[in-house]
């Protein structure tokens, strides 16, 4: 929600330690992809009609980071938290994700990690807080950073946020005070702890490997101030912006890379938190 060409690794020595640690494990990410349902979702490049209804909606301007035409719509099914299937999921994302949503999207329906909803922000006319307010996940939305300070990376279609109300966004004041976003998660979901015990369901940790697998390096949720519970993001600005400038054929192959080379990395590691995040800075380094 809110925002702060792996070819020869930089640390090849770091590197070289990382993937000597451990054995291969039967990742959450691997039983879901095993287990993912043979037809796959729809991914289609926005048209001219999709770009003049979401400047209508407010969604995105003449001066968003990145052009309309360099946006994909990913369609997908999920389960809600009834637990039932649900064929209406749509994310508009940068194109060279596109694929690599398409499989997440899969794998999460497959692990059975519910969703509310899942609606482009056009439904929204832009405005954030009443998709969080409405428990809905999405990509992308051509606004700037929560408190300004430049474009967010939801901008540029390479962010995703999930479930608000399970996981909220939540800053600190100078004062000592606590803002959480969406105001209804504050009674439940700011102590993550209470929260797993009592209702686990739709909690973005259960979540952060597959994403990670998928080329989102970043999770809010192991942010310091604030703490974005609900946001996932590709890597730094810089890689972004790149990809941005690039051609679309250029970016899907250098996005496709990048996610080549953390699960490269991520391979020969024990389901371990901080192994993942170490191989997460390795790469997120290579393509400074």
């Amino acid at each position: 929600m809110k925002t702060r060409r792996p070819g020869r690794f930089p640390q090849r020595s770091v590197l070289r330690m990382a993937l000597a640690a451990g054995a291969v494990a039967a990742t959450m990410a691997a039983a879901a992809v095993c287990a993912a349902p043979s037809a796959v979702p729809a991914i289609a490049p926005l048209n001219a009609e999709d770009c003049a209804a979401m400047r209508t909606a407010h969604v995105i301007g003449a001066d968003n980071p990145l052009p309309c035409e360099r946006l994909a719509r990913v369609r997908f099914a999920y389960v809600d938290f009834d637990g039932k299937q649900r064929q209406d999921g749509e994310m508009i994302v940068m194109d060279a994700l596109a694929p690599h949503v398409q499989r997440l999207m899969a794998q999460l329906l497959a692990a059975k990690f519910p969703l509310h909803s899942a609606l482009p922000m056009s439904h929204y006319a832009g405005d954030d807080a009443a998709s969080m307010a409405d428990d809905n996940s999405s990509a992308f939305n051509g606004r700037p950073v929560t408190g300004g300070g430049g474009w967010s990376k939801h901008a540029y279609g390479a962010a995703i946020d999930i479930n608000p109300l399970q996981n909220p966004y939540v800053s600190h004041a100078a004062n000592g005070s606590l803002s959480v976003q969406p105001a209804a998660a504050a009674p439940l979901y700011t102590d993550r702890g209470a929260a797993s015990r009592a209702s686990p369901a739709g909690m973005a940790e259960q979540a952060v490997a597959l994403f990670a697998d998928n080329g989102f390096l970043i999770w809010g949720g192991s942010w310091h101030q604030p703490i974005d519970y609900q946001h996932f993001e590709i890597g730094e600005r810089p890689f972004i912006q790149k990809l941005a400038r690039d051609t679309p054929q250029q970016a899907a192959q250098a996005f496709d890379r990048y996610v080549d080379s953390y699960r490269h990395c991520i391979a020969s590691k024990k389901k371990d938190a901080a192994l993942r995040q170490q191989c997460a800075r390795i790469i997120m380094q290579s393509v400074r």
